[in-house]
């Protein structure tokens, strides 16, 4: 594939891709679990900030938000949604390129479906291709990208969200590569945010880009459709890699299903240590020091050695060993508090805690050595890698949904979401029962 040839690519595989099976059924458990999280973080005080913005704005009733009967349009519940999805840091990751695929995309799909009055099918299909394409554009983008500081749920979500609006309010092939080039001008999100409401809301950001730049283009507004990749493009401009490798197989071959779904409210940065320390039933106060072997890259992002807010807790090593051994559930949302920062026991075993970087190490792998004051050191070890059958993962989501809000409510989600529904109802799902 030649550069000029990237937006090309996208938008054909936007309007004409052959869909698989598998990916699908991905689709709607990933689904399941953002509606679950989202619903979840309703109460956040980033979720009540941009409602009441949502509200104070007010306009065209064309969709609905997460937690509140009030419709809106479409771009503002995109950025609503999007936000109030990754408040709680516990929706999906996709370790191709660090980025949170779910968070960016269905708000926006879910968006542009109420407002065009799309089917269930046509929402999940969007959704699909609107995640499998921020991955691509992830990879092509690079770690350069990543690691200056650009967000990737943010930049590489943008142009996923794009495609996926885009597609669900019919944009033709050079439609949807001028919607690219717009949204190419209107991405943006830092993750100097990370540890504040701005990581959530890069995720909102993402959701609404995409579809402002498919809705303008499909009224007629047109930029430059190569604006992604020329010079002075999003990509030179942006610290991007270039890497069209991450383009191959597009439209053949799906990434989107090796995503991973966290089963810990923290970043999925730590949740390799934590699935290795389940394997530890070594006393806390028998502990001399705990080292944790990581990727380099996850000490800038989830490295926070004295975390003072539950927020900040979410992005740090020492704080969730601390956590794990003294016996909290780091599954549970209310096991993250700014008063469980200053817990002397906490702080006293944190400061045990030993992070160091291991470029042999890949991005879902850790090495833990819990050294006992006896002189013994456990070695343990986890991969996020480890292939999971598709009923074992369907059913730890299931679980997850169940615990966060209900047998009864989780069952009813997914049995809309297994059913297709119209996005309507999925809408009405979001808003807490009578």
């Amino acid at each position: 594939m030649a550069i000029a040839e990237l937006s090309e690519a996208l938008s054909d595989f936007a309007i004409s891709t052959r869909f698989d099976d598998n990916a699908m059924e991905i689709m709607r458990l990933s689904m399941l679990d953002w509606a679950a999280v989202a619903i979840a973080g309703q109460n956040e005080p980033v979720a009540q900030i941009l409602r009441d913005q949502a509200q104070d704005e007010g306009g065209t009733p064309e969709a609905g938000l997460v937690g509140a009967t009030l419709r809106v349009p479409a771009r503002m519940a995109a950025m609503v949604n999007g936000t109030i999805s990754h408040a709680l840091d516990y929706d999906d990751t996709h370790f191709a390129h660090i980025g949170h695929p779910s968070v960016a995309v269905i708000p926006a799909a879910l968006a542009i479906a109420e407002r065009v009055g799309a089917s269930g099918d046509d929402v999940q299909r969007a959704a699909l291709v609107g995640v499998e394409a921020s991955i691509r554009v992830g990879l092509w983008l690079g770690r350069g990208h990543y690691q200056t500081g650009f967000h990737q749920t943010a930049t590489a979500g943008a142009f996923g969200a794009t495609l996926a609006a885009g597609r669900l309010l019919g944009l033709d092939a050079a439609q949807m590569r001028s919607a690219l080039g717009l949204v190419a001008t209107r991405t943006s999100g830092l993750k100097s945010q990370f540890g504040t409401m701005g990581k959530p809301f890069n995720a909102g950001l993402a959701a609404s880009n995409g579809v402002e730049a498919a809705v303008l283009t499909a009224k007629g507004f047109v930029s430059n459709p190569s604006a992604m990749e020329v010079d002075q493009g999003f990509g030179p401009t942006h610290h991007g890699a270039g890497d069209l490798t991450g383009f191959e197989g597009l439209g053949q071959e799906w990434l989107f299903p090796t995503v991973q779904h966290k089963f810990h409210a923290c970043c999925h940065g730590l949740h390799a240590t934590l699935e290795a320390l389940a394997k530890c039933d070594a006393p806390p106060d028998g502990i001399a020091k705990v080292q944790i072997s990581t990727h380099p890259r996850w000490m800038t992002v989830c490295n926070i050695a004295q975390p003072t807010t539950g927020l900040e807790a979410k992005f740090s090593y020492a704080q969730v060993v601390a956590m794990r051994l003294l016996g909290y559930d780091t599954a549970r949302l209310d096991s993250f508090t700014d008063a469980l920062t200053q817990d002397p026991a906490v702080i006293a075993l944190r400061q045990k805690v030993e992070v160091v970087a291991d470029s042999t190490l890949s991005e879902m792998q850790a090495l833990v050595d819990v050294t006992l004051i006896t002189g013994e050191t456990i070695t343990l070890a986890h991969d996020l890698d480890t292939p999971v059958a598709l009923d074992m993962r369907a059913n730890r989501i299931k679980a997850k949904a169940a615990s966060l809000l209900g047998v009864s409510r989780a069952q009813g989600l997914w049995e809309l979401f297994d059913a297709k529904a119209p996005p309507r109802d999925v809408a009405a799902a979001l808003v807490d029962p009578a």
